[in-house]
This record gives C-alpha cells, structure tokens and sequence, in this order.
C-alpha cells in the first residue's frame, strides 16, 4: 500500500511542478470553498475525535489542538485564502551572473517533490500542508494520529474533490488512513519517492523519525520558550506581553514557559507577574530566589482601614490576596526543560544579561525566546548570542506563525540550522536548481 501510494505521489509531484501559478491558485480556492460547503460533516467528524479523545483521557493540550468549529475552521479557510494572495516562488530566479568568459548562471527555485508529513491531533495541519504543498508544486503524503481519523477523513476527502475538480490529480494530497505504527516506519524507509520528512508533534516522534528514517528529516515545534526582562523593560508594558504570550493559548508550541527577572526590578515586578496571570488560573513554578522575592513581598508592617469605624491599623503579616507559598511552588529539577502547553510558567532571577543568556542556551529548545528591553545595546547582544529560530524584542512569543509572519499557513517550526529555521512557508518549501545559459561555450 504505502509503495504504491509513494509512486502515485512521485508522478503527481512530477506533473504539478511545472503547473501554472494560477491553476494550483484556483485550486486553493476550490479546496477552500469546499471546506466550507462541508462544514457540517467536518465538525460532526471533529465531534466524534474528540468524544474518543475523551474517553481515552487526552490531556486539556491536546484536546485543544484536536478541536475544530465554525471559528478555526475559517481561520482555515482563511489561511489557504492568504496564499492565493502570496506570489508563487517556484520558478524565481535569483544570484544571477555573467561569468567572465560570457556564461548566464542563476539559481532557480523548484519544488521539494514529495513531503511526507507525520503529526499527532492537529487536523488543521492536514489543511495547511495540501495548501502549502499546492502552492509550491509538492505532493504530499499525509500520517496524522488516531486521535484525528474521523477527522481527518472528512479533510482529505473534501481536499481530493477540489483538486479533482479543478483539474489536477487527486494524488497530490494522500492520507494513510491506517493508524498502524508500522505505516510511519514504512514511511520513513520510502527514500526512492519521499523527499523530506516532516514530523509535527512531541519529542517521541521527532526522536523515533531522526532514529529510523532514511530520509531528511526537518525537526523542530517542541518550543520551551523564553522571556528577559531587562533591568531597563518598561514593566507596565511587559506585564500584557508576558500575559499575551502565556495565556492566550497555552497548548502550543510558542506558548511562553519560563520568564527570567533582572535582580534590580525582581522584588517589583514578579509580584505583579504572578498577581496579574494568576486572574487567569496561571501556576507558577519557582527557583529559590524568584520564590524568596514573592514570599518577602508579602511580608513586614501595613496598613488597613476598619469597614465600619474607616480608622487604620498596622497589621503585620501577609495582605488580604497576598502571594503564598502554595500559589507558587519550587521549581524541580526538570521543570525548566518543560514545555508546559498549559497554564504553568517558570520564574527565574538572574543577576544581568550574560546570566539570562546562559540559562536560555541551556533550556531553550531553540524555538521562540526574547528580551523586554529599552536598552538597544542590551537589544542586540541578546539578538547575536541567542540562537533561536525566531529571536523577540518587545514582542511576544506567539509571533512565531506562519500567518502571523507574513508566510499564510506554514508546514512547521523548524528548530534546526539546515535549509530552515523558524516558521516554514512557501520559499522553506522549495529547493534551487542551477540554470546555465551560453553560447554554444566549450570549456578551455
């Protein structure tokens, strides 16, 4: 099955590399209006995911990737809409040059040929890799996880039925329907027809795909993502970015999982940190200096005014919503090294700049990490000693999106240093020939 599925993709591949821009548009646009018409079967599908999801006890994370409705899935449709929008690299031409002895030389970019994609309870990956790999000429086979069988199936059908209506082979778009672990060891050994790999999900798949593929595998979107503030942040503005990037959505991988405090503003600004994302159920986890400037701030002498008499008394201790032990426990040994994809977030003061650097190197996973700062210079250290595959200052880790970045829908994260780093989109999907053009010229 999976050979005979890697052969049908090598020719479809083949036949859609030199399509037009506006046939593989007017696809995009099909593919989107279907998803539409068959909203109705799509969500009763996502409906039966998730009821199965439940009763097998998938965590609040994953149920929240698995879940789609009428909202999400016209983000969707939206992001395939943004790459019709976006100009077709395949075929651009660039580093051109006339050689001394008269010879044309540029490069070319081309398609990849066949992606086979392997991911875990995102059924909207399904969407945004046949958009990708429409737009860019590549076929793409397709291994999502059990979770998302029902629907996925639903997905792919209406994705099929609008490549086939607007001319192109339904071969372009495959799904292994058949949640074996074997399928995906056969995928990884399908080097005559797949070109690259990439695995979307935890640090298992990642590690099972480097071990046992025969293929170039693209690894990345496990983010344990970090923010500094500076000695010199404007805290009042820190406080909504932090809050943006923990709690606006936590079960994915640009989430923020850890914030490191300079020392001169730690006793002022973690109070505020914790007060201001406990309001949204936030946990925190603590090193002993972060927990040591919480639990002082809630000690020595204040004061209270009486509701009946409006006389104040000094009262010594901690204050009525004060931070207490239990609301911000030690951080373990391990806890740093965690993507949370929930409600939790690491609390770390570091003496300067160097200290917060060093941390990052040690326990970023080299996805999304920044510094709240108004020091430019302190700016651009961190931007050169921080080797990440997207680098914030004064932003928010969620940028790290595909749409978010001006890309449209992107395939993956990539966390690693060869052919692409952070958010992939249309030009992360291509490779280049070498276009020589002469006079009839002969080497001397």
């Amino acid at each position: 099955m999976m050979i005979a599925m890697g052969k049908r993709a090598r020719l479809a591949a083949d036949w859609l590399a030199s399509a037009p821009s506006g046939t593989k548009d007017a696809a995009l646009e099909c593919m989107a209006a279907m998803l539409l018409t068959r909203q109705e079967a799509i969500l009763e599908a996502n409906q039966q995911d998730l009821a199965a999801g439940q009763r097998a006890g998938l965590s609040p994370a994953l149920l929240d990737r698995l879940m789609l409705n009428p909202a999400r899935l016209a983000g969707i449709v939206g992001d395939l809409r943004q790459l019709i929008r976006l100009p077709d690299p395949v075929g651009e031409s660039f580093e051109a040059s006339v050689l001394p002895n008269g010879l044309r030389a540029r490069k070319q970019r081309v398609p990849l040929g066949v992606l086979g994609v392997i991911y875990e309870a995102r059924p909207n990956v399904t969407v945004d890799v046949a958009g990708l790999a429409v737009k860019t000429g590549n076929a793409a086979i397709l291994r999502g996880g059990s979770e998302t069988m029902h629907s996925n199936r639903e997905l792919v059908s209406a994705i099929r039925q609008a490549l086939e209506e607007t001319g192109l082979s339904a071969d372009i778009i495959q799904w292994v329907s058949d949640p074996a672990r074997e399928r995906v060891l056969e995928l990884l050994h399908m080097d005559e027809t797949v070109d690259m790999i990439i695995p979307r999900g935890g640090a298992g798949l990642h590690e099972f795909c480097r071990q046992n593929s025969r293929i170039p595998v693209i690894t990345g979107g496990i983010g344990i993502c970090h923010l500094y503030v500076d000695a010199s942040a404007d805290l009042e503005k820190a406080l909504p970015v932090i809050f943006n990037a923990k709690v606006q959505r936590p079960s994915v991988c640009n989430a923020l999982d850890t914030v490191l405090v300079h020392q001169s503003v730690a006793s002022e600004f973690l109070p505020r940190v914790v007060a201001h994302l406990r309001s949204a159920e936030v946990s925190f986890r603590a090193e002993p200096r972060a927990q040591e400037y919480l639990l002082q701030y809630n000690t020595g002498a204040y004061l209270e005014q009486d509701a009946h008499t409006g006389s104040e008394q000094v009262h010594y201790g901690a204050q009525v919503g004060a931070i207490l032990p239990q609301d911000v426990l030690p951080a373990g040994p391990d806890d740093f090294d965690t993507e949370w994809l929930s409600l939790v977030l690491g609390l770390k003061v570091v003496d300067d700049l160097d200290e917060a650097v060093t941390h990052i190197r040690q326990h970023s996973t080299g996805h999304s990490d920044g510094i709240l700062t108004e020091d430019a210079a302190n700016a651009r250290r961190f931007v050169a000693r921080v080797d990440s595959g997207v680098v914030y200052v004064n932003a928010s880790t969620r940028f790290t999106d595909g749409a978010q970045l001006g890309l449209g829908a992107e395939i993956a994260v990539s966390t690693q240093r060869l052919h692409a780093r952070g958010p992939m989109g249309l030009r992360e999907l291509t490779t280049y020939k070498w276009v020589v053009e002469g006079d009839y010229h002969v080497r001397a």
